[in-house]
């Protein structure tokens, strides 16, 4: 077992996502939020892709804070 924190990465692969930083880039680049719509609520997660951020944010923990910057960079043109 690893004691490694979760990066962005980590995120997308639980996610079943391309996690390569390209793929990563793109996925934010062309999924943006307005500012009403929470990270979980957004249309283009599957069911359990939505219950695992729900369950991570929660947990307050290390997932927490990658979710939150998921979150924060998906939201980045709610800001502009």
């Amino acid at each position: 077992m690893t004691n490694a924190r979760p990066r962005m990465t980590n995120l997308f692969e639980q996610l079943g996502l391309d996690s390569s930083e390209q793929a990563i880039a793109q996925f934010i680049e062309s999924h943006q939020l307005d500012a009403d719509t929470r990270i979980a609520d957004a249309d283009f997660w599957t069911e359990s892709q939505r219950q695992f951020l729900i369950e991570k944010i929660k947990s307050d923990g290390e997932w927490a804070i990658i979710v939150d910057q998921l979150n924060e960079s998906l939201h980045e043109d709610s800001v502009k």
